[in-house]
């Protein structure tokens, strides 16, 4: 790569990226909290500009109200409800739209900013743009989910919710490869862009399907068949599953399987980021392994105590939080297994 222009701001540019990537950390800790509280329907409309005001009044929350009874979930689910029970799930819905707006706003302005002052690098203005319209086809589809569960169901379809966090969690992933290619950039203004090693990419892909179960294991309430460990209700393999039919449909549909799958494909994803937390290190990064070693191991204990618990939600809101905190972790350690390829180019 030449050297980087005078206008060239990459440290600016990592850092702004690093605060997006935490906005959508939070964004999926609050998520979280919504799915888990049963919050997510309480919005039956989208509307992108209006809709970031509340009620702000006692006819304009019982308008909001009445939006809500007209739902599946309240009839089939929370008939009776009262309204200030009501404004509890709401809030944490509207909440969660509100992070999203935040973000689009934090995202946008500063790229903006960044492009009109030709301060982004050669080579990054087009993968600044896609990570934008990423971001933007995420709140299509946040909207696509609460649609599937407005109708004949109490909860969203379940890959529909896979859909909406792994998309999330995929857009963090590239929000902090590319922040920390910009602060290579900013170490040394001849360094490349970290290399993908495929390798360690394998190895990556085990947690990322691990997070798919989990998102599916959520979106079937499926961590509540089970409150016993290692043994499901004294069982290794769980009775009563089903495997007629596709796949996908067997796993988007069976409780059971998906949490036995969510269980233990948890030990094949402690193996693969333990193996690439020593590729990170091989490479000279020792920080990266460290955190990615740490992490994944709090989190297989969080797994455990959050099904003995009967997933309480402390527990089950940390355990998305920590699940989403090692993703981030193994990004890094990907990054860096690609780095020293990358500086040698």
């Amino acid at each position: 790569m030449n050297a980087l222009s005078l206008k060239a701001r990459p440290r600016a540019i990592a850092l702004w990226l690093l605060l997006v990537a935490l906005l959508v950390f939070v964004m999926v800790v609050v998520g979280g909290i919504t799915r888990l509280t049963e919050s997510g329907l309480s919005i039956t409309e989208w509307k992108p500009v209006t809709g970031a005001i509340p009620p702000l009044n006692e006819a304009q929350w019982l308008a909001e109200f009445d939006k809500y009874k007209h739902s599946s979930q309240y009839v089939l689910m929370n008939e009776g409800m009262s309204l200030v029970a009501f404004k509890h799930i709401y809030f944490w819905e509207f909440f969660h739209r509100l992070l999203g707006r935040l973000l689009g706003v934090v995202f946008a302005l500063p790229l903006l900013w960044f492009l009109l002052r030709r301060a982004v690098p050669q080579g990054f203005t087009g993968r600044l743009v896609a990570l934008f319209l990423l971001g933007g086809a995420q709140g299509a589809i946040g909207w696509l989910m609460v649609k599937s569960g407005l109708t004949n169901r109490v909860n969203v379809q379940p890959a529909m919710l896979a859909a909406h966090l792994c998309m999330a969690l995929a857009l963090m992933s590239l929000i902090l490869w590319n922040a920390l290619d910009m602060l290579n950039l900013a170490q040394n203004n001849r360094a490349g862009k970290a290399r993908l090693r495929w390798g360690a990419f394998a190895l990556f892909a085990v947690l990322f399907l691990q997070i798919f179960f989990g998102a599916i294991t959520a979106g079937l309430r499926a961590g509540y068949v089970s409150n016993s460990w290692p043994l499901m209700n004294d069982h290794f393999f769980p009775e009563g599953v089903s495997w007629w039919g596709s796949l996908w449909l067997t796993l988007t549909s069976d409780q059971f399987l998906i949490h036995f799958l969510h269980r233990w494909w948890a030990w094949v994803a402690l193996a693969a980021m333990i193996l690439l937390a020593r590729k990170a290190k091989a490479a000279g990064d020792r920080k990266a392994s460290i955190a990615l070693n740490a992490l994944v191991g709090t989190q297989v204990l969080l797994g455990i105590a959050t099904v003995l618990s009967g997933v309480a939600l402390p527990l089950a809101v940390l355990h998305q939080a920590v699940g989403a905190l090692a993703l981030a972790s193994a990004v890094w350690a990907l990054h860096s297994a690609g780095g020293r390829e990358a500086s040698a180019a």
